[in-house]
């Protein structure tokens, strides 16, 4: 998208720059100006709509290039913010106004074809006139009144939305709510401008998608029918064509149909296409296409060395890109799918005068050719390049915007697309360490009788007939089967709707069991990202490849479509994001001598290397754990958590009995140093899950934390017998919550009525790990814990006065005494603070897993007041590390930081 671009675009850019036209008006950029219209005019042409002004049949069409497809956007929106509260200010002057002499008698017809008089609409038959109408109101105005483009400006310009303001209008109408709908896998750019428009980001409303990132009809039809019924107008419904994270197309005939059979029941909106990625594709279109027809695009070899043949789209596919031609509005990035530089966005209006709902200038009432050749008085930007025009009507003539031109080239990208696709399907088998699953499902999972035998059967034949196969010998052996038994029938059905293709991994453990962790396979798929990346400054371009680009899945966008594609990874369904891959094709030639078996390879090397970091990452093997020493009169241990480390993935609090010598030992060195911070350390490796099932005597070593981030040993051997396990609480991903706790920070509360300890509960990660032995609660919060078995199997307490989530993540570092949090004197957790606190029955079993641990606390044990005293223990570093870690965050814009500051001190 960034790297591929035309000879001609690059020519046209740089041959124009050198002279830096302002495309904002003619004077200051004559050709390029012209240029412009002559854009907008083929972009038009492209989608279907009328460029002719003598064709009285359709509207004439106009469209501009704007910097990209977020300003494009936006501009889309304000124009239907401003056109659906349009006829308010009309109704506004008519009432007693400058336009009140028209309102006896000026008539117009309603959403549902009724003739009203304007003057008798209620405020939802105004919000609800269909497009159409609303944009002939001025030149209607002008035929029966003789009102002039200028006074209706002057009008326009007291009670217009412009001017007044969307509140002053939503006052006087007394309008609620109107929503924008649009997939909630949208473009960030739509939140975006719904907060500048002032619809407000909240009025964006999502609607689900199904399994292959389309929106889901039913959802958006259940959708607009509540509005209807509650009398919430809608701007606008939006259709993705070709989703930049999936290469989805939204299914637009249909929404099209939704708009008819809405606008029937009295509910109107604008259909606006966002297509910045897949506007280019309807090159592939023949001009005299028409939806049922079959497009057979040539499979010739030329003349020349190398032999890519040219893909049509899915039929799906084609009939949608065909019905842009009846959207409203349109947006197109020339500087994606046109190989043209950056910026270069553009915008199409299926009727041109959209473009004066924001504009500052007087609307013109004839619908021939515009003599406004200011292009910086329509839409959102002023200056804007020429180069960028130029290099888009450079690139558009030289290539041509059809079949033989841009048809052809995107074509043959799609193809290879294709063949990436069938790659992704098929490449894993039973016998190798992962799995890779593409979203978009095949033939066969889509079909109604499907069963694993026969998806394996399918992806053993993209094997046979395709992986293995040249471009040459893919086509020759097609010529000799049946039509519906074709390979390139076969790789037309696979990936995405257009050059995208989304896909996901997963890994498998020695024995061959598949992982079945979302949190881990996220883990494998970011490894395998960094290294098909330039990640930092370390990396060699020159050494990698293949390039791969990511996403995630974010649960509440993909909701359904996600789970099920967790379930095809075979992951468990629980509340984490998914990361994903992609693939973006824009260079046709990667199939030609087999050169993406070359790329597979790699990645398989890539995969399996992987695999063993996640194998080791998640080995569950005896090891050597440290545990913070708690408590005299009975001694706990604390195990210290690692998130990174399945072996370790444990919130452990063990009561355990010491030998005689090694517990008076460390008695008397904890009396001499309250404040000091003393761990257990086995000596020999420990399975987690066997120490606290059996609960067998163990050894280890007493150590003292000391400056310098080491320890000092105290105790050389200690045998530790377990008596009591308070708490064993996996900390595996699924078993997480997905928010930190707000306005409390929770701890298990655990020891004697005379010497009280809390550890935090650690709900999800990031985290840190706050203990602190020997806390001082106030005598009626204490004698409210003596009674009974309070304390037995630990209870809950909350801090009530400071909310976690608002401190999440811990920003801290590594210092000589470990976690420069612990010497921090503004820290909350210090000794000597005082909190507000509340008990309460921790109803949990002692080993029941999360999520939702601190969820519904209910019965109150006592509130009171806490305070700190010296023997506390705080870590967010070590508890977070990965041992596997690449560079991330601020170290990675550091090390660029410094890259970056080295040109500069090379041109000093």
């Amino acid at each position: 998208m960034c790297m591929d671009l035309s000879t001609p675009a690059l020519l046209g850019y740089f041959m124009t720059m050198i002279y830096n036209p302002n495309n904002v008006s003619i004077e200051a950029s004559p050709l390029t100006t012209v240029a412009e219209m002559a854009v907008g005019d083929d972009l038009c042409n492209l989608f279907g709509y009328n460029v002719d002004p003598e064709n009285k049949d359709h509207p004439v069409a106009w469209g501009h290039i704007a910097c990209d497809g977020t300003v494009a956007n936006l501009e889309s929106m304000w124009v239907a913010r401003n056109l659906k509260f349009y006829p308010l200010s009309i109704r506004s002057a008519m009432k007693d106004g400058p336009l009140a002499f028209a309102a006896k008698d000026f008539e117009i017809e309603t959403c549902t074809r009724t003739k009203k008089l304007f003057k008798d609409l209620d405020t939802w038959e105004l919000l609800n006139l269909r497009s159409s109408t609303v944009l002939d109101i001025p030149e209607r105005l002008y035929s029966q009144y003789h009102i002039s483009p200028g006074f209706l400006d002057s009008v326009m310009k007291k009670y217009g939305i412009q001017s007044t303001s969307k509140a002053v209008l939503e006052k006087e109408f007394e309008v609620s709510d109107i929503n924008y709908f649009i997939t909630n896998t949208r473009h960030y750019s739509w939140p975006k401008a719904g907060a500048v428009t002032g619809i407000g980001s909240d009025h964006v409303i999502g609607v689900k998608v199904d399994h292959g990132a389309r929106v889901d009809l039913e959802s958006l039809r259940a959708k607009l029918q509540e509005s209807l019924d509650q009398k919430t107008a809608v701007y606008a419904v939006v259709a993705i064509i070709g989703s930049t994270e999936e290469g989805a197309v939204d299914p637009l005939r249909k929404i099209l149909n939704l708009r008819r059979e809405f606008q029937d029941k009295g509910l109107s909106f604008l259909v606006h296409a966002d297509a910045a990625w897949g506007g280019y594709f309807c090159t592939m279109l023949p001009q005299n296409y028409k939806p049922g027809d079959e497009i057979k695009l040539p499979s010739e070899r030329g003349s020349v060395g190398g032999f890519v043949p040219d893909s049509p789209l899915r039929t799906d596919t084609q009939e949608d890109l065909f019905m842009l031609r009846e959207t409203d509005s349109i947006t197109v990035d020339p500087h994606k799918a046109g190989y043209i530089p950056y910026p270069a966005g553009g915008l199409c209006y299926r009727d041109g005068r959209m473009r004066y709902q924001v504009t500052w200038t007087s609307p013109y009432i004839s619908r021939g050719e515009t003599t406004a050749t200011s292009i910086g008085v329509f839409g959102i930007e002023g200056s804007k390049p020429g180069a960028s025009v130029m290099s888009t009507w450079f690139s558009n003539a030289c290539i041509g915007l059809g079949p033989d031109g841009y048809g052809k080239l995107l074509g043959e990208v799609t193809f290879t697309c294709s063949r990436l696709s069938a790659e992704w399907a098929a490449m894993s088998e039973r016998e190798d360490n992962f799995v890779v699953v593409p979203l978009n499902e095949l033939p066969s999972e889509l079909a109604e009788d499907s069963t694993a035998d026969k998806v394996e059967e399918e992806r053993q034949k993209i094997r046979d007939r395709v992986l293995k196969k040249t471009n040459e010998e893919i086509v020759n052996e097609d010529e000799t089967r049946p039509q519906g038994d074709k390979a390139l029938a076969l790789l037309r059905a696979l990936g995405s709707d257009l050059n995208i293709n989304a896909f996901s991994t997963n890994w498998k453990y020695a024995d061959g069991k598949l992982n079945t962790e979302v949190e881990e396979a996220n883990y494998f798929n970011t490894r395998v990202i960094q290294r098909l990346s330039v990640d930092s400054p370390e990396d060699d371009p020159t050494q990698i490849p293949l390039y791969l680009t990511s996403t995630t899945f974010q649960l509440h966008e993909y909701d359904e479509c996600v789970q099920h594609f967790k379930k095809r990874l075979g992951l468990f369904q629980d509340a984490s994001d998914l990361v994903v891959m992609r693939n973006v094709v824009m260079s046709p030639w990667p199939t030609d001598g087999n050169f993406i078996a070359q790329l597979v390879e790699e990645f398989r090397k890539v995969l399996n290397e992987e695999v063993e970091v996640c194998r080791k990452r998640n080995d569950t093997s005896p090891t050597e754990h440290q545990f913070l020493l708690q408590g005299a009169d009975k001694v706990y241990l604390i195990h210290f958590p690692r998130f990174h480390l399945e072996a370790h993935r444990h919130q452990l609090i063990i009561e355990v009995e010491l030998d005689k010598v090694a517990r008076e030992t460390y008695i008397e060195a904890k009396k001499k140093e309250p404040a000091a911070v003393f761990e257990l350390k086995t000596i020999d490796k420990v399975d987690i899950a066997s120490l606290v099932a059996e609960r067998k005597p163990f050894k280890g070593f007493i150590a003292k934390q000391v400056e310098g981030n080491s320890t000092s040993t105290v105790v050389p051997t200690v045998t530790a017998c377990p008596i009591n396990v308070l708490k064993d609480k996996s900390l595996k991903g699924r078993y997480r919550d997905t928010s930190y706790p707000t306005n409390i920070v929770p701890f298990y509360l655990y020891g004697t009525p005379k010497s009280l300890n809390i550890d935090h509960i650690l709900t999800r990660s990031p985290n840190i790990q706050l203990s602190a032995e020997n806390v001082e609660l106030e005598t009626t919060l204490g004698a409210s814990l003596s009674g009974g078995n309070t304390l037995a199997n630990g209870a809950i307490l909350t801090i009530d006065d400071i909310s976690e989530a608002a401190m999440q993540p811990f920003q801290s570092s590594e210092g000589p005494l470990g976690d420069t949090l612990g010497t921090d004197s503004t820290f909350f957790f210090r000794p000597g603070q005082e909190f507000s606190v509340t008990v309460y029955e921790d109803v949990k079993a002692w080993n029941e897993p999360g999520p939702g641990l601190v969820e519904g606390l209910a019965k109150v044990l006592g509130k009171g007041k806490m305070k700190l005293r010296e023997g506390r223990y705080v870590d967010s570093v070590a508890i977070n590390r990965d041992p596997f870690e690449h560079v991330e965050g601020d170290e990675k814009y550091k090390a660029w930081k410094k890259v970056f500051d080295q040109i500069g001190k090379e041109l000093d």
